[in-house]
C-alpha cells in the first residue's frame, strides 16, 4: 500500500502540469474569456465522463433490490414449499455486495481525479501569485486571494460530486418512478404531481441561495483580510490600544457575512424541509388515489413501493445539495477564473526586444549593450485600473551604465522605490519602455524573511559556494552574529523574521542579494536599519567590496557617505528625475538635502580606529533584541511545531459545540429528531395494519378512517421535520457567532510572544477553513448524522418487534460493528488531524509568499518556490489519499455485515413461512414490514459510520479553534485606575528593570537603571540588538519584566490595566503601519480630532500634501498603504502619535526611512510641537539625538553610559563618542 502510495504521489504531481497547460490554451485562444470550468474540462474531462458508465451500474444495480423485495413478498403470501424463496432471499443479500463493490470502485476513482484536480488548482493559484505583478494584483484584496486557496479551491474540486449527480440523481427518480408505476398504475402521479410541484419552488429557493452565498463570500474575503491584516500588525495594534477597536471592525464585517450566511442556512432549512417530507408526501397521496380508486392493497405491492419510496429519499434529498454545490462550485471557478486572468509579467527577452525595436531608429542598439537599465519616457502607476491614472513615476527618461555604483536620492515621496519597482516590472507602465540588462538582485526596503534557516535564507534556492557564502557573511557584518547562534547558520528564523533585529533583517536581506552573483543589484534605503557602525562596514564590504565591484548598483539611500562614493547619482522629486549627475557636482544641483546634514568631517574617523571599534563591537552584538547568546539548539526553535492531538475527540468539545449552539436548542432538535422518526415508523406500521386488516376483515374501519390516521402521521412527521430544519439552522449559526467571537476575543488578548511564536498562517487557517467547516459543513453533517442514528434506531426496534430472531442476531452483529467502526474512527480521526497539519503549512507557505512574491520575482526564484509549494502539496495528498483508502476499507466491510442480515432476515421469513419455527413471525403485512426495513439497513448503516466519523473529522476543526481559546491571555486587569490627563509630569523610572523574552534565554534587558525627568528629550542608542527596542516592549508592557519595577508619574505600571496604559502612552512603531481605511480613520479611528487640527498636524509633519494628492482625508488606503512611500507612512504614524496629545511620546528609529532634510525638519518638529512632553527616541542616527537633554547608551541589555549628548560628545573616551565618530555615514 505504501508504495502505491508514493506511486500516486508522483502520478499527482505529474498531472499537475495537464490543468496548467490547459488553462493557458485557454488563455492563448480567448484571454477576456477564458474559463477554468473549460480548462477543467479539457485536462480531466474524458476520464471523469467514462467515470459516468460506471455510475450508471451503480445506480440500475441499487433497484435491484426492491424488485427482488417484491417477488420474495408474492412468494411468502403464496406459501410455496420449493426452494425458490431461498434463492431470492440469498440473492437478496448478494445483490447488496455487488452494489457496494460497485458504489467503492465508483467513489475509488472519483477521489483519486479530485486529488489530482485538488493539488492542480492550488499549485495553479500559487504559481499566478507568483507571476503577477503588485500593481496588477491590486484588483483583488490580501483576503481574497487567500480564500482563493482555502475555499474556492475546494469548492471548485466539488464539483466533481455534483456534475454526476445532475443527471444521476434524475434517472434514479426516473426508475423509481417507472416501477412505481408497474405497482400501482397511474396512482403515482398524485405523489409525482406533488414532487413537480415542489420543483418551481426549490429553483427559487436556489436562486436565493446562490445570491446570498456570492454576498457571503464577498464579506468572506473582506473578513478574511481584516484578520490577516490584525495579525500582520497585532504588535502595532497592541501599543496603540486598538486591537479592540480592530476585533469591533472585525466583527462588524463578520455580522454581515454572519447575515448573508442566515440567509443561506434558512433557506436551506426550506429546502430540507420539501424535500424530507416529499417521500411521507408521496406515499399518501399515492396510496389514498389507489384505494379511493377502487383498488385494494396487499403486503407485495406496498412494500415493494416503500422500497422504492426508500430508493427516493436519497435522490430527493441529495438534489438541493446537489444543485448548491453546482452553484458554489461555479461561483467559484468564475472567481478563481478572474484572478487567473490577470496578466502576468513580461519574460526578459520580450522586454529587449520591445526595447530594440522602440530604440532603434535612435541608434540605442550599440548602447544598449553597455546599459544595464534603459528607461524611456516611462510612466508607471500602483493601479491596475485604466481609470485611475495618479502616476507615480512621471516621463522618467534614465540610462545607467554597466558597472556603477548609482545613489537614487531625493525627499520622502519622491518615487525612489517606485523607481526599483518600476525596473523590477511590479509597477504598471502606462507609457513609454524599460529595459534591464542581465539578471537582479533586490534588498527591498522593509526586507523580506524566509521561515527557514539562515543559509536558507541566503542561499534562496541556489546551490552552495563555501567561499562565497562566507565572503558574503563577512561583507554584511553577519559572521559574528550567526557565529553567536546555536546552530549557527542552520539557526531556524521563525516568521518574518520575528526572532532577529530590524538591523539583523536587513543585512540578511542584503547577503542574499549580494550571493547571488547576479548582473544588477537593486538596494532600497539597507542602510537605514543599521546602526553607523555597521552602515559604515557594510557599505565599505558589500556595496563597495570585491563581491560586487563590477556589477551595476542601485542604492536608494539618505546616507551621506554612500552618495558622495557614487560613481552617478540620480535626484527624484515628485515622480520626475531632476538632475542626474556626480557627487562633486551634487552640491550645487537641485538637491538640497545632501549638504549642512553632515555634523561631522569625515577626516575625523581613522579606518584603523573604525575596523577596531567595529571587530570589538562585533564581539559583543548578540543575535537580536532577545540575545540568545549560549542558548540550547531547542531554544533556538522560536516557531513551535503545530500541535495536534491524538486519540478520539473528547466529549468536551461536543459539549462545548452544544453550548456554544445552546442547550435549550439542542435538546429541542434531539427531541425533533426522535419524534419525527417515531412519527414515520408509526406510519410504516399503520400501513402494515391495514395491508393485514384489509385481508382480514372489510368491515372493522372504513378506507377514509385508515386515510385520516396516514393524513395525521404525515401532518406530524411535516412539522417536525420543519422543527428539526430551523432548529439546526438556528443552533449552527449561533455556534458560528459565538465560536468566532470567542476565538477573536482570545486571540487578541494572546500576550505577544504567542504571535512571535505561532505563524500567522497557522492562526489564520483557524480563521478561514477552521472556522468556515464550523459555519458550513459541522452542522450539516451533524443533521446528517443524528437523522442517520434516530433512523437505525427506528428500524432496530421495529425489526426487533416484527422478528424475534433479530435480537439474538443484534448482539453479534454489535460487537462486530463497534469493532470495525472503532479501528476505523481511530484512524481516520488521526487522518484528519494529520491533515489539518499538513494543511496549515500550505496556508502559510501560501500567506508569506504573498508578502514576499516581489522578491521572489526579481531573484527569478519561481520554479525555487513552487518545487517548495509542491512538496507541501505533495505531503497533504498522501493524509488525504491515506483517508480515502481508509473510508473505502470500512465501506466494503460494512457492506458484507449488512448483506448477511438482509439475507439472515430473508431466510427467517422463508423458514417460518413454512411453519417449521415454534415461533410465529406474525402477519404478512409485518414480515413485509421487516424486509422493506431489513433492504436500506446497508445504506444506512454505512451512512451512518460515515456520518459519525465525518463529524469527529469535522470536530478537529472545533477542537482545533478550542485549543487558540485556550492560548495565555495577557494580564489585562489592574487596579489603578487613570484620569484622563495622566501622566501629567511624563516622569519615567526603570529601577533594576530585568526582562527576558523567553525562560530560556538570556536577558534582554539586565538590571537596568535610570530615571527619565517629566518633560525632557531623551535619545537611547546602540548597536544592533543592544536593548533599544527592549525598554519600549517593557514600557508598554509587551513582554512582562522578571525583576525590578517602571513607575510613570509614580505609579507602578503593573498596576495599571494594560490597555489604559497603552492608551496613554504615544508610539511610533519601528516599521509603519497602515491599514484599509479612509486617511482619517488611518491618523485618527477614535474620532478624537477635528479635521482642521489632522491638516494642522499633517503640515508640521510636511505630509500635507502627499494627502492632498491623494484625495484628502477620506481617500482610501489600500493593501496596508503601498500607494505611499515607506518614508511617508513614517511620517503619517508620526501625525498620528502628534494627535494622540499624550504627555509621553516614543519614537522607535521613526525618522529611518526618510531623507536627510526631512529627518532635520521633523526633529525640529519634535522638539516644537513636543515641548514640555516626554520623548524618548530610539535611533541610528546619532545626529538626531544630539539637541537632547539626555542620552542612554545601551550594550547588551545593560545601561553603559548615561549623560548629555554634547558633554559625552566632548569625552574622546566616551562609548557615545565612538558612535559620533562612526556617524559620517
Amino acid at each position: 500500500m505504501i508504495c502505491f502510495c508514493f506511486q500516486l504521489i508522483w502520478i499527482l504531481l505529474h498531472v499537475m502540469k495537464k490543468l496548467l497547460s490547459c488553462w493557458q490554451d485557454q488563455q492563448n485562444n480567448s484571454c477576456s474569456n477564458a474559463s477554468l470550468f473549460r480548462a477543467i474540462f479539457y485536462a480531466y474531462g474524458w476520464p471523469y465522463l467514462r467515470l459516468g458508465l460506471l455510475k450508471v451500474f451503480n445506480d440500475l444495480i441499487g433497484f435491484a433490490g426492491p424488485l427482488l423485495l417484491n417477488k420474495l413478498i408474492r412468494f411468502l403470501q403464496q406459501g410455496s414449499g420449493n426452494l425458490d424463496g431461498y434463492v431470492l432471499a440469498i440473492s437478496l443479500g448478494l445483490v447488496s455486495v455487488l452494489k457496494s463493490f460497485s458504489d467503492t470502485q465508483y467513489t475509488f476513482h472519483l477521489t483519486k481525479l479530485k486529488l489530482k484536480l485538488r493539488s492542480s488548482i492550488m499549485t495553479v493559484i500559487y504559481r499566478k501569485c507568483l507571476s503577477v505583478s503588485i500593481a496588477e494584483r491590486s484588483k483583488f484584496s490580501e483576503g481574497e486571494i487567500q480564500t482563493f486557496m482555502s475555499i474556492d479551491a475546494d469548492r471548485t474540486v466539488n464539483l466533481c460530486n455534483s456534475f454526476h449527480d445532475m443527471w444521476s440523481l434524475p434517472l434514479q427518480i426516473g426508475i423509481a418512478l417507472y416501477l412505481l408505476y408497474t405497482q400501482v398504475k397511474l396512482a403515482f402521479m398524485a405523489g409525482l404531481a406533488i414532487t413537480i410541484l415542489l420543483i418551481p419552488v426549490n429553483k427559487w429557493i436556489s436562486e436565493l441561495i446562490a445570491s446570498a452565498t456570492e454576498k457571503m463570500m464577498k464579506q468572506k474575503d473582506e473578513r478574511i483580510r481584516r484578520t490577516g491584516e490584525l495579525l500582520a500588525h497585532i504588535r502595532t495594534l497592541k501599543m496603540y490600544s486598538w486591537e479592540i477597536l480592530f476585533s469591533s471592525w472585525l466583527k462588524d464585517t463578520r455580522s454581515l457575512e454572519v447575515k448573508h450566511l442566515a440567509t443561506r442556512k434558512y433557506l436551506d432549512a426550506w429546502c430540507v424541509f420539501f424535500w424530507a417530507t416529499t417521500p411521507t408526501l408521496f406515499s399518501l397521496f399515492t396510496f389514498g388515489l389507489f384505494t379511493l380508486m377502487g383498488h385494494q392493497l396487499d403486503a407485495a405491492m406496498v412494500f415493494t413501493c416503500l422500497a422504492l419510496f426508500n430508493n427516493l429519499i436519497s435522490p430527493l434529498n441529495s438534489f438541493p445539495w446537489v444543485i448548491n454545490g453546482l452553484i458554489d462550485a461555479f461561483i467559484s471557478s468564475r472567481r478563481l477564473s478572474r484572478f487567473l486572468c490577470c496578466s502576468e509579467q513580461k519574460p526578459e527577452v520580450e522586454q529587449k526586444v520591445k526595447f530594440q525595436q522602440i530604440f532603434s531608429n535612435e541608434k540605442y542598439d550599440l548602447a544598449s549593450n553597455d546599459m544595464a537599465v534603459v528607461m524611456h519616457d516611462v510612466s508607471c502607476t500602483w493601479s491596475s485600473s485604466n481609470e485611475d491614472q495618479n502616476l507615480i513615476l512621471n516621463h522618467v527618461t534614465l540610462n545607467l551604465p554597466k558597472g556603477l555604483l548609482v545613489a537614487v536620492v531625493g525627499e520622502v515621496g519622491s518615487g525612489k522605490s517606485s523607481l526599483l519597482n518600476s525596473i523590477l516590472g511590479e509597477m504598471r507602465l502606462v507609457l513609454g519602455s524599460i529595459y534591464s540588462s542581465g539578471s537582479v538582485a533586490y534588498a527591498p526596503q522593509i526586507p523580506w524573511i524566509l521561515s527557514g534557516t539562515i543559509r536558507d535564507n541566503i542561499l534562496f534556492g541556489k546551490n552552495l559556494d563555501s567561499q562565497r557564502y562566507a565572503d558574503t557573511l563577512q561583507a554584511c557584518a553577519l559572521d559574528v552574529d550567526v557565529s553567536l547562534m546555536a546552530g549557527h547558520d542552520l539557526a531556524y528564523i521563525g516568521e518574518k523574521g520575528t526572532n532577529l533585529s530590524g538591523g539583523q533583517r536587513a543585512r540578511l536581506a542584503l547577503a542574499r542579494a549580494i550571493y547571488q552573483d547576479s548582473d544588477v543589484y537593486l538596494l532600497d534605503d539597507i542602510l537605514s536599519a543599521v546602526d553607523a557602525h555597521v552602515a559604515k562596514w557594510i557599505f565599505q564590504k558589500a556595496i563597495l567590496g570585491p563581491l560586487v565591484e563590477h556589477k551595476t548598483r542601485i542604492l536608494c539611500t539618505h546616507n551621506v557617505q554612500a552618495i558622495s562614493s557614487a560613481d552617478m547619482i540620480v535626484v527624484m522629486e515628485r515622480g520626475h528625475i531632476t538632475w542626474v549627475g556626480n557627487s562633486a557636482d551634487l552640491a550645487v544641483s537641485a538637491y538640497s538635502g545632501f549638504a549642512s546634514v553632515n555634523e561631522f568631517d569625515a577626516s575625523y574617523i581613522h579606518s584603523k580606529l573604525y575596523i577596531t571599534n567595529t571587530s570589538n563591537m562585533d564581539k559583543q552584538s548578540p543575535i537580536s533584541e532577545k540575545d540568545t547568546l549560549d542558548v540550547p539548539l531547542e531554544a533556538q526553535e522560536i516557531i513551535e511545531a503545530e500541535q495536534r492531538k491524538e486519540g478520539k475527540v473528547e466529549l468536551i468539545v461536543y459539549k462545548k459545540y452544544a453550548g456554544f449552539s445552546g442547550w435549550f436548542i439542542s435538546v429541542v432538535i434531539l427531541l425533533s429528531a426522535i419524534l419525527m422518526q417515531a412519527s414515520r415508523n408509526g406510519n410504516d406500521l399503520w400501513l402494515s395494519y391495514w395491508v393485514d386488516t384489509t385481508g382480514i376483515s372489510q368491515a372493522k374501519y372504513s378506507t377514509s378512517f385508515f386515510l385520516l390516521v396516514l393524513c395525521i402521521f404525515c401532518i406530524i412527521n411535516s412539522s417536525l421535520t420543519l422543527v428539526r430544519a430551523f432548529s439546526f439552522a438556528f443552533g449552527g449559526l449561533k455556534a458560528a457567532v459565538q465560536v468566532h467571537n470567542t476565538l477573536l476575543n482570545k486571540v487578541i488578548n494572546a500576550p505577544v510572544q504567542f504571535f512571535d511564536q505561532t505563524p500567522g498562517g497557522r492562526i489564520l487557517n483557524r480563521f478561514s477553513s477552521d472556522l468556515y467547516t464550523i459555519d458550513d459543513s459541522l452542522p450539516f453533517i451533524l443533521n446528517i448524522l443524528l437523522a442517520n442514528f434516530v433512523g437505525l434506531l427506528g428500524i432496530a426496534v421495529v425489526l426487533s418487534y416484527v422478528q424475534v430472531f433479530f435480537l439474538l442476531l443484534l448482539l453479534p452483529f454489535w460487537y462486530i460493528y463497534s469493532k470495525l467502526q472503532f479501528f476505523y474512527r481511530s484512524t481516520s480521526r488521526e487522518l484528519r488531524r494529520l491533515d489539518s497539519v499538513s494543511r496549515s503549512p500550505i496556508y502559510a507557505s501560501f500567506t508569506e509568499t504573498l508578502d514576499g512574491s516581489s522578491t521572489i520575482r526579481a531573484f527569478n526564484s519561481k520554479d525555487y518556490f513552487l518545487a517548495r509549494f509542491t512538496e507541501l502539496v505533495e505531503q497533504y495528498q498522501r493524509t488525504s489519499y491515506s483517508e480515502l483508502i481508509a473510508s473505502l476499507w470500512l465501506s466494503l466491510h460494512l457492506q458484507l455485515l449488512a448483506a448477511s442480515i438482509i439475507s439472515f432476515i430473508a431466510v427467517m421469513a422463508v423458514i417460518g413461512s413454512h411453519g417449521s419455527l415454534p415461533i410465529s413471525f406474525g402477519t404478512p403485512g409485518l414480515v413485509g414490514l421487516a424486509l422493506s426495513y431489513a433492504a436500506p439497513i446497508v445504506s444506512l448503516l454505512g451512512s451512518f459510520l460515515t456520518s459519525f466519523t465525518e463529524t469527529e473529522k469535522e470536530m478537529v476543526s472545533m477542537e482545533r479553534a478550542l485549543q487558540y481559546m485556550d492560548v495565555p491571555q495577557e494580564e489585562l486587569h489592574g487596579f489603578q485606575y487613570l484620569c484622563s490627563s495622566w501622566p501629567s509630569q511624563g516622569v519615567i523610572e526603570f529601577q533594576n528593570v530585568t526582562m527576558k523574552y523567553m525562560p530560556s534565554l538570556p536577558a534582554a534587558l539586565n538590571n537596568i537603571t535610570f530615571t527619565i525627568a517629566g518633560g525632557t528629550q531623551v535619545g537611547i542608542v546602540g548597536r544592533t540588538g543592544a536593548g533599544k527596542s527592549s525598554v519600549l516592549n517593557a514600557l508598554f508592557r509587551l513582554t512582562p519584566i522578571c525583576g525590578g519595577w517602571i513607575l510613570v508619574d509614580g505609579l507602578n505600571i503593573v498596576d495599571i490595566p494594560v490597555r489604559d496604559l497603552r492608551a496613554h502612552l504615544a508610539v511610533v512603531p519601528q516599521s509603519p503601519f497602515l491599514f484599509e481605511a479612509s486617511l482619517r480613520d488611518n491618523l485618527d479611528p477614535l474620532r478624537m480630532s477635528n479635521d482642521t487640527e489632522i491638516w494642522d498636524i499633517l503640515e508640521k509633519c510636511h505630509v500635507k500634501g502627499e494627502v492632498e494628492a491623494a484625495g484628502g482625508l477620506e481617500a482610501q488606503v489600500k493593501e496596508a498603504g503601498t500607494s505611499f512611500s515607506v518614508g511617508q507612512r513614517q511620517l503619517l504614524c508620526l501625525a498620528r502619535a502628534l494627535l494622540k496629545s499624550s504627555k509621553v511620546l516614543c519614537l522607535d528609529e521613526c525618522t529611518a526611512s526618510v531623507d536627510m532634510q526631512t529627518a532635520s525638519i521633523l526633529q525640529k518638529t519634535i522638539s516644537t510641537e513636543c515641548r514640555g512632553m516626554t520623548v524618548i527616541t530610539i535611533a541610528h542616527r546619532i545626529w538626531t539625538v544630539l539637541n537632547m537633554d539626555n542620552v542612554l547608551v545601551l550594550n547588551q541589555g545593560t545601561l553603559v553610559e548615561e549623560g548629555n549628548p554634547n558633554a559625552l560628545l566632548q569625552d574622546e573616551s566616551s562609548i557615545f563618542s565612538g558612535f559620533a565618530k562612526a556617524s559620517v555615514m
